[in-house]
């Protein structure tokens, strides 16, 4: 695989316009993604404190699976790592509406795109282009609207359109949280910043600020920014991986924090990237092409070398889904089914409120 060749990438925020090849990445079919979770342990509510968390420990060296708690994480990390955080913030995108006719409806922002923001609105069928939707000090009008609901509205307020989101919207958890979270604070990271979100950066979530200052006292810590999408969590319908369309994410990384994560990787330093949305933007700038600010679609699946991410901090991830895929593609697919199985078996917490692993 020659340097500078990645799968399904590309940095205009434009899809990806062929189909990339190599010997090096074989096939994977999606069936190879999946594996047999016991409904209960699917996470609904978060714990107390937030490192309480299990970790496993999965070392690639020596193939070994080692049971111990989030709060351990410093005693895992070396003088000369790298952590790299995600501080994106998720905004209150979930929106609950009326119709003109009276009728409930749901929009779901994901992103604005100049005057109009790409969302999700249900129920779809019943609504057309020009319709307008209220609540709380905030109209939304559909300008575009799919067959599955996908969508372009404009949105209508008096003052800040942040602000009216911020008041009109709850938080956007998964849908398999089946219950509104008793502290919206609690699906933000303790270092999240920019708001911007659809989803939280959930292996950062585990962080308190007494846990991140260990982390700070034992290694150097920079930050990176990608915007989550709920594309990124999607279970893959395609019969292989290679026919996915890969979705693309904002991020932005300053200058300062590049330069000091090309220095490590040029050193031979671990860098050690908290969540698989950290790992998108550590892996995209990898490439000198890419720009601090832009859009990344990358694919991440085994046969593709990591070129910046020696260790990753990540929570479990849905069968037949791009995240499954990246981390088998870092850590090998047999030690990963083998943690998964692990996991299972000793009762650890699943998805965005679970437990996570550590590869070391």
């Amino acid at each position: 695989m020659r340097v500078g060749d990645f799968p399904n990438r590309r940095h205009d925020g434009q899809r990806p316009t062929g189909r990339w090849r190599s010997g090096t990445v074989r096939c994977v079919r999606i069936d190879e993604l999946d594996y047999d979770l016991p409904e209960h342990l699917i996470a609904q509510a978060p714990l107390e404190p937030r490192d309480a968390s299990r970790l496993l420990i999965v070392d690639r060296s020596d193939a070994t699976l080692t049971d111990a708690t989030f709060r351990d994480l410093p005693t895992l990390l070396r003088a000369d790592d790298l952590v790299v955080l995600n501080t994106t913030r998720v905004r209150a995108a979930r929106l609950r509406l009326r119709r003109a006719t009276g009728g409930a409806a749901e929009v779901l922002l994901l992103e604005p795109q100049g005057d109009v923001w790409k969302a999700l609105v249900r129920p779809a069928r019943k609504l057309r282009p020009g319709a307008r939707l209220a609540g709380d000090g905030l109209e939304v009008e559909i300008v575009e609207v799919g067959e599955a609901g996908e969508a372009l509205v404009r949105l209508h307020a008096e003052g800040s359109i942040d602000a009216a989101i911020a008041r009109a919207g709850v938080m956007p958890l998964p849908p398999y949280i089946r219950t509104a979270a008793a502290d919206p604070e609690r699906y933000q990271t303790v270092f999240a910043q920019t708001l911007g979100s659809a989803a939280a950066p959930t292996a950062g979530l585990h962080f308190t600020p007494e846990l991140l200052e260990r982390v700070r006292s034992v290694c150097r810590v920079v930050e990176v920014d990608l915007q989550v999408g709920l594309d990124t969590f999607r279970p893959v319908t395609a019969v292989a991986l290679e026919e996915h369309e890969m979705h693309s994410e904002a991020y932005a990384v300053t200058p300062a924090a590049r330069a000091e994560i090309t220095a490590a990787v040029a050193a031979g330093r671990r860098v050690v990237a908290i969540g698989t949305t950290t790992t998108r933007v550590l892996e995209t700038i990898a490439d000198a092409a890419a720009p601090d600010v832009g859009r990344t679609s990358i694919l991440l699946q085994p046969g593709v070398p990591f070129r910046t991410v020696g260790a990753l901090v990540t929570n479990f991830h849905l069968p037949r889904s791009t995240l499954l895929a990246l981390v088998m593609g870092l850590a090998g697919e047999s030690l990963i089914r083998d943690a998964y199985a692990h996991a299972v078996r000793e009762g650890y917490r699943f998805y965005s409120f679970g437990d996570a692993m550590v590869i070391v």
